[in-house]
This record gives C-alpha cells, structure tokens and sequence, in this order.
C-alpha cells in the first residue's frame, strides 16, 4: 500500500466515548455497517459519514491514542451546547469513562496509566500476535476542565487514570476561556495547573485562547503538548497557533498534534457549506502544517498526529482523500517525498509522543 513499512502510530486526540454515548456508535462495527445504520439520521452534521472504528484503527496500525472525556458546562443563555451544572457535566463524564471500562472488558481497549503499561502495551502491539487481536492502548485525557465540581475532584479523576486536562474548549470556562474568547487564567484555573503540576500531569495548551495561553505558558512547570493544533501561518484563527506559540511550545519541550478538521486546514470555511474538494482540503495540508513545525523547531521532535477525526465532524469536513482514519498512514508517503527520512517518519508517527509519555507518566 505504501513504498515504506506502515509505522506504528500515535493518535493524540480522538474524542471515541463522546462518539459512543453521543452520537451512539457502537465502535466495534465495521465502517460500513455504521454508516450505513446512520443514513437518513440528521441530528447530526456527520452522520453516515464517521471515519473512525476500532477496525480502522487497526488497519492504520494506530495502537495507541489519546482518548478524552468531554462535557462543557454553560449557563443558560450560552448558544454553545453543554450542561447547565458541573454536576451534570461530570456525571457525563463518568458515564464516558464506564464506556471506555467496557471496551476493556470486550477487550477493544487497555488503559495507560503508567510507564510499565505504555511499555507493555508497545510489546505486544510489536508481537506476532494477530493484529485484529491487540487493544488500541488509551492514554485519558480531559477536554475541558468544566466537568471538575471542584479540584477535590481532580484527585478523583487522577486515581481512575486521567493524566491530561486541557483547561479550555470552546468559549468561556469555568477555570479557562477558550477558542473565540479572552482572558488570562482565573483564579480556579491558576488553583487547577497548581494541583495538576503536583500530580505531574500533562497540560493540554489546546483550544486555550491567546490570552489564557501566554499566562498559563508563564505559569505551569510541568508537561504540556498540544494535542490537536495546526498553524496560524495557514489558517488566520485564534484556534491555530501563531509561529511564537510554537516556538514556545518547542522550548518547553512539547509535542504538537497536526489536526484533520477542515476548518483547521483551510481557510474560509464555512461549516455545512464549504467542501473538501472545491476547497482542495487534502492531506497534503495536514503535510504542510508537519512541516511548518518542524522548521520553526529545526528538527523533527516536536510534532506528530492528534487527529481529532469524528469530533463532531466527519467526511464532509476532512480532507477528501482520507475515508478512514486509517488514511493518517498516507502522510508519510508524502513526507518521504519532501526529504523526510525513515527515522524522521517514525518519530512524527510515534517516537515523539512515546518519549513524551515514558518521561512523564509515573513508573
């Protein structure tokens, strides 16, 4: 299928419970049996469209990835969708992680908590075991910090295996603002990347909007990557990050995830209207923004893959040569012909995320 052999590769941002308790997908299905079950539904922009199942995992040889919990709270005149209490948002949560639990006793999934799990779960996935046999290994992380009640919370979510927290999605947060808002840090957030620094857990600097960025860049002393970011060279929206950003975030030590959703990659989109093709959305993009970061880094360290494939988008808002998730693999093809070495497609595949991960998670 490829002129190289399919690396082993990491995906750092899939939102699969949402998908499932959601959008009520069961994972397990073949593609085609799930798109296939959607067709006539419109309560959702994407249905029929989905490109993400375990089976597609496993075909693009994506044995690890990192899977989140989501649930904004909004108060009630807010146009964002969310919940109208923490309370709920969490109890959202938990139903997520009772999924992810499941999938697990199915054995879909393992989770990573520790350095012994990553370099266990890397043993067998590098066995001669069949592949349609191994788990997709899932490193927990939060996306929006809302759901937590209160920091006591945190130490809940710590214990059951979360090891990331984005503060921020969209808009305004109860410990950060997000995309398409401003302000620093208040002071629960400032409370929140204290405690999260002492656990020595990841800070997630995806969807923190400029002003919450820079403070919490000034602030935290911990682990931070980003897990699913394209360039502000490319796509002129605070969503994406400028050249600064990225230079910071290489001095810190981070990895970047290139993200898939169109409007990331293209300029001028129009969600519902604008599409892949006429917008020439491909995976070339998704090479452009690789690229991008690894010049302003000088080396190849410091990027690699969050997807953010089927959240809450689908085909009709992804590059148009990518069907399934699966299709990530085509990246590197197009990479080696930009003068990417083997040993650079493997760190951008996997390297750069699994060294991130054994220096920080706990042994």
């Amino acid at each position: 299928m490829y002129e190289f052999e399919m690396p082993f590769l990491v995906d750092a941002h899939l939102d699969l419970s949402m998908n499932a308790m959601e959008w009520n997908r069961d994972l397990r299905l073949p593609i085609s049996v799930l798109n296939r079950r959607e067709m006539g539904m419109d309560d959702k922009p994407d249905r029929g469209r989905a490109t993400v199942t375990f089976e597609e995992l496993r075909k693009g040889h994506i044995g690890l990835v990192v899977a989140t919990q989501i649930a904004r709270y909004v108060a009630p005149e807010s146009p964002l969708p969310g919940w109208y209490s923490p309370e709920q948002a969490w109890a959202q949560t938990q139903a997520q992680l009772a999924w992810y639990k499941a999938m697990e006793a199915d054995g879909q999934m393992t989770m990573i908590k520790t350095k012994t799990d990553l370099d266990q779960h890397l043993m067998l996935w590098s066995s001669e075991e069949k592949i349609e046999d191994k788990p997709i290994g899932y490193l927990l992380s939060l996306e929006g910090a809302d759901s937590l009640v209160d920091l006591s919370y945190l130490d809940v979510a710590y214990d059951y295996g979360l090891r990331a927290i984005g503060p921020a999605h969209y808009g305004p947060g109860r410990y950060a603002n997000g995309t398409d808002s401003s302000g620093k840090l208040n002071e629960e957030g400032i409370q929140l990347l204290q405690k999260m620094e002492r656990l020595g857990m990841i800070l997630d600097a995806t969807h923190l909007n400029d002003d919450a960025f820079w403070d919490a860049m000034s602030r935290y002393n911990g682990a931070i990557w980003a897990s699913h970011n394209n360039c502000r060279k490319f796509v002129d929206h605070n969503r994406q990050f400028s050249d600064e950003m990225i230079k910071i975030l290489v001095e810190k030590q981070a990895v970047i995830g290139v993200a898939l959703d169109a409007w990331m990659m293209v300029p001028n989109w129009v969600r519902g209207k604008s599409d892949p093709k006429s917008s020439n959305c491909s995976m070339e993009i998704m090479a452009n923004n690789i690229d991008h970061i690894c010049q302003l880094a000088g080396n190849v360290s410091h990027v690699g893959v969050g997807s953010d494939l089927d959240g809450a988008f689908g085909r009709e808002q992804c590059p148009y040569d990518l069907e399934t998730i699966a299709d990530i693999q085509k990246v590197f093809g197009l990479l080696a012909k930009r003068g990417y070495t083997a040993e650079d497609l493997e760190r951008i595949a996997s390297k750069n995320w699994l060294n991130f991960m054994r220096n920080v998670l706990p042994a």
